[in-house]
């Protein structure tokens, strides 16, 4: 009975000491002046200043996409998917889909500094909210191409609008049409 009063005692003062040290630093910090963080920044209305070095959203330049497949290899959580075939008459691949899993990226950078032909970047766009997981899985090949360079926003509106297409938005870098051989 005593052993368990002493733990609670010591429980006690421990507690207190802890309030202690948060409350004296909490009115040595205390400024009424400062606002809230929405009043600060003016969030929803303002979008917030980002760092240069920043990764946000990948960027994604379908135009110059090889489809060697090196950022899906080298991604470390295998969030990366890529779908490629051959056109007939074509020297190289047509990418049909670049898909990004939001939902397992844990935005390292890897798979921007393997890629050969620099056509997949760290962007800066840092707000994706939507309602369901499937508003997380971003096929880059069928956004608009401004959308998925990074000039025009990549929201859950673009994302949702992209699932509707069949097939991507360019043919990639073999040109608008399949070269001939002749």
């Amino acid at each position: 009975m005593i052993s368990w009063v002493r733990n609670v005692a010591s429980a006690v003062t421990t507690t207190a000491s802890a309030l202690a040290v948060s409350l004296r630093w909490w009115l040595a910090t205390y400024d009424p002046q400062r606002g809230t963080f929405t009043q600060q920044y003016e969030y929803p209305e303002l979008p917030l200043r980002v760092s240069p070095r920043y990764r946000g959203f990948h960027r994604y330049d379908l135009t110059s996409c090889i489809a060697c497949e090196r950022c899906a290899r080298d991604c470390p959580v295998g969030c990366i998917y890529i779908t490629k075939h051959r056109p007939p008459g074509w020297k190289g691949f047509q990418v049909t889909s670049f898909i990004i899993d939001y939902t397992k990226c844990m935005f390292c950078g890897i798979c921007t500094e393997s890629c050969p032909m620099d056509c997949i970047f760290m962007g800066s766009s840092y707000n994706l909210s939507c309602y369901s997981r499937d508003g997380c899985v971003v096929d880059f090949a069928r956004l608009p191409l401004e959308i998925a360079w990074g000039n025009g926003s990549l929201n859950p509106t673009a994302v949702a609008c992209s699932k509707l297409l069949t097939g991507p938005v360019h043919p990639g870098p073999g040109g608008t049409e399949p070269a001939t051989s002749g």
